[in-house]
């Protein structure tokens, strides 16, 4: 069975503003891609979620993208976040989309 792939937007500046729902997958996932991990693990921190985070930035987007796919198909779930708005916009994560 295959993973499944989320996309979760964060806030834009008040961390308040993120959604209940954004939180329970950002709970339930194996784990988080993000493209700053200090920028998205002060947003963990803030809601107390304790995930591995994996760094996924243009200048490692092809392999990263290429390691996701095969985590994907061990039917593990991530959760690809952008450091603010709605991933796949303008960032890394359009690939793996």
């Amino acid at each position: 069975m295959l993973g499944t792939l989320f996309l979760v937007a964060t806030p834009i500046g008040n961390l308040a503003d993120i959604s209940s729902r954004a939180l329970q997958t950002l709970e339930m996932v194996d784990f988080i891609a993000c493209e700053d991990t200090r920028h998205t693990g002060k947003l963990l921190n803030h809601f107390n979620i304790k995930k591995r985070l994996v760094s996924y930035h243009e200048h490692n987007e092809n392999s990263r993208t290429e390691e996701f796919a095969e985590i994907l198909k061990q039917g593990k779930s991530i959760a690809v976040v952008s450091d603010a708005g709605t991933p796949a916009i303008c960032d890394p994560a359009l690939r793996v989309v």
